[in-house]
């Protein structure tokens, strides 16, 4: 409960209250499974919500949901009423305003960001990429921004990528050397990625963190339940979304310095996920946006099992510190242990490691910042219950939260594919297609043109010859017919020489006069 603009979070030889003004200088809820960080973390959640305060929680084990639906009295309860001093009148349960969001295309308002909002040097980063691939990727966005072409979700960077390589030539002296090497690495890295859901993750419409910052009706904060059940299996995209929720808030926020109240709280379960296996770049980054995005308003809090799962420089940014019982089993363990212990502001009336040893389930060493911004001395705690159910809320309830936020099912319901680098791509391939066919087909009536005309031009050749042999045959025909007129003269000749002139001038002579006479004749 809020008393004074401070959240009552536990009770130990005096109460530990969270300030509002000293909240956005982040926290920590560590312990063992089973020690109470959910409940702890349900407590503080409600208590942000109920202050004006809108948060963000992922739900990892499924039981997050009970933030919407009002807790009830039971015996175990009614046990620990006399350790806070309070009566069955003066507790009042109640669930939270929530909404419901899903990266996975499940249960919830579907949340969505476009690969151009990840933006090159986070992406590199996630994927794990080297120097020389993440330069090959600032080469692809910045060819893609040229042409204009929108990068939305995986298939269009796929897409670009693969554009890249197939004119690297063209574009190698103005953006510089694209390897087929590089390019494959990254596609690799891609399908990892895709694997893990971001073929739904990554598209439009993209999510507008403003909605996460809306209050209630009623002046409370929305508690704003990331259903993160699946997730736990798909750590890549968990941790793609929490960084670049938290580089996009600390980009686009204005300085506030130190607010009456943080403007937004988020708290982040299962924080291992956000730095296992992640690259040194990566971890560089999230120090760095943990370190200055309190100055905009905005507090952190990891909750984890083992403080030792927090790189240390994000653990030294964790002024306000919640830790619940520890299991030492193992040196390392045990080292643990004493860590967590000596991170504390020494109480002289316990010793540290023995407690964080010795707590029972809703027991915490409790160390909250006071109005001067100092680390109060640890005191073992009892964590107050929340007014809201501890478990999942029950399905008719959760169905009721969706109902009530269907004007953002309406904004984000339906994802939109427009026309971006992979349409543009495609078009462009189905235009050379075209283009090619369309050659493919001038160049086929061509052949069939000159076909024909060798057939025409073959056809004439056999006129030509047809013409000339039918020449010759006339002139043939000619010959024979003056061969047989010759004849005929001479068989004429003959005969005349015979009847007529042979008796006067002899055979001879006669012949010859006759011809003569004949020749003359056929001549006119």
């Amino acid at each position: 409960m809020i008393i004074d603009n401070k959240i009552w979070v536990a009770q130990g030889d005096e109460p530990c209250y969270l300030l509002l003004n000293q909240a956005n200088r982040h926290g920590l809820i560590a312990g063992a499974s089973g020690t109470g960080k959910t409940v702890t973390l349900k407590v503080l959640a409600e208590n942000f919500s109920a202050a004006g305060v809108p948060v963000f929680m992922a739900d990892v084990k499924g039981d997050v949901t009970g933030m919407a639906q009002a807790g009830e009295m039971s015996n175990g309860l009614r046990k620990r009423l006399g350790f806070f001093n309070l009566t069955e009148e003066e507790v009042h349960f109640g669930g939270s305003p929530c909404r419901i969001w899903d990266m996975l295309g499940d249960a919830g308002c579907p949340v969505r960001i476009t690969i151009s909002d990840m933006g090159p040097v986070l992406l590199s980063r996630l994927l794990g990429l080297t120097d020389v691939q993440q330069g090959v990727l600032n080469v692809v966005f910045r060819v893609a921004d040229d042409q204009q072409m929108l990068l939305i979700d995986l298939k269009d960077l796929r897409a670009m990528l693969t554009y890249v390589a197939e004119h690297s030539k063209d574009i190698e002296t103005t953006y510089g050397r694209v390897s087929s090497q590089s390019v494959g690495a990254i596609q690799r890295a891609l399908l990892a990625v895709e694997d893990q859901g971001g073929d739904v993750f990554f598209g439009e419409p993209d999510l507008d963190l403003a909605d996460w910052f809306a209050c209630a009706p009623d002046g409370r904060g929305y508690v704003n339940i990331l259903n993160a059940a699946k997730l736990i299996n798909t750590p890549q995209i968990y941790a793609m979304f929490l960084l670049w929720m938290l580089s996009t808030l600390f980009e686009t926020l204005p300085e506030v310095g130190d607010p009456d109240k943080p403007r937004f709280v988020f708290f982040f379960d299962e924080a291992h996920l956000l730095f296992d296996g992640m690259p040194r770049t990566l971890n560089e980054k999230i120090v760095q946006v943990v370190k200055l995005i309190r100055s905009k308003g905005v507090g952190v809090y990891f909750i984890t099992q083992s403080p030792s799962d927090i790189p240390n420089e994000v653990l030294a940014q964790l002024s306000n510190r919640i830790q619940h019982g520890l299991r030492a089993y193992t040196p390392a363990e045990q080292k643990a242990v004493k860590a967590a212990a000596a991170s504390f502001r020494d109480n002289p009336g316990f010793d540290e490691v023995e407690a964080l040893q010795d707590l029972g389930t809703g027991e915490a060493l409790v160390s909250l910042l006071d109005e001067d911004g100092r680390p109060s001395v640890v005191q073992r705690a009892k964590v107050l219950f929340p007014a809201c159910r501890m478990a999942a809320a029950d399905q008719d309830v959760i169905d009721q939260v969706l109902k009530e936020q269907a004007s953002l099912d309406m904004k984000y319901g339906d994802a939109v594919d427009r026309e971006s680098a992979y349409e543009k791509i495609v078009d462009a391939r189905e235009k050379e297609a075209a283009e090619a066919q369309l050659a493919a087909e001038r160049a086929a009536l061509e052949k069939e043109r000159a076909a024909l005309e060798r057939e025409q031009a073959k056809a004439a050749e056999l006129a030509a010859r047809k013409a000339e042999q039918e020449r010759v045959r006339k002139e043939r025909e000619q010959k024979r017919e003056e061969e047989r007129q010759r004849q005929a003269r001479d068989r004429a000749v003959s005969e005349v020489a015979g009847t007529l002139l042979s008796p006067v001038f002899g055979k001879r002579t006669g012949t010859q006069i006759a011809r003569g006479i004949l020749s003359t004749w056929f001549k006119n």
